[in-house]
């Protein structure tokens, strides 16, 4: 014995709390505010913020956010929605979800699109990729003005999960193929981290 002192027990062994999602999602009408509010409940609760997306859409407000923390404060805040719904004024939907396993034999790949505005270019590239059976990971889209001309202008933004088994260079001249028939300018390329 080292100090002379009696023997100190081993410390207990602490098993680490499993920690819990749930991801909300909100929409009302858009005012300052907004986040702050909403935010600082989440964080009244314990809670962490792992992941977001918010955006203005016309006069709406919208966000989507996957909130991590311990079951109980998963729990006081699933209880607390109603609340925060009538206080923010926000039509709130929350869902508890698992932690989804990322597959390794998945390849993500990034997508951009540019094109004249026209109806239905989200659902030909969602068909494009869904025949193929390549998921979208995540999808954004905008309008604008073209310079000089004010051309209606539309983009799409989106990463996919391509399976390790389908061949890149046969899956871009297909995509080529298809975005020159739609007359779409497109870029498909590795997500580079």
């Amino acid at each position: 014995m080292r100090g002379g002192g009696p023997a100190q027990p081993d410390p207990p062994l602490v098993t680490p709390v499993k920690n819990s999602q749930l991801v909300i999602s909100a929409i009302g009408q858009d005012r300052p505010g907004i986040v702050d509010r909403l935010t600082r409940a989440i964080f009244e609760h314990g809670l962490n913020i792992s992941d977001s997306r918010m955006s203005v859409l016309g006069g709406e407000f919208a966000i989507q956010m996957l909130v991590i923390g311990p079951w109980n404060g998963i729990a006081k805040l699933e209880s607390a929605i109603h609340e925060l719904e009538s206080s923010l004024e926000l039509n709130i939907i929350a869902r508890r979800t698992d932690i989804r396993p990322r597959s390794e034999k998945l390849l993500p790949y990034f997508v951009e699109v540019v094109a004249l505005d026209n109806p239905g270019i989200v659902h030909h590239l969602a068909n494009f990729f869904s025949q193929r059976n390549i998921n979208i990971e995540e999808l954004s889209t905008s309008s604008y003005a073209a310079p000089h001309t004010g051309t209606p202008m539309f983009t799409v933004n989106m990463e996919v999960g391509v399976p390790a088994n389908i061949q890149i260079s046969e899956l871009r001249d297909d995509f080529m193929g298809f975005c020159d028939t739609m007359n779409l300018d497109a870029v498909l390329e590795p997500v580079k981290n």
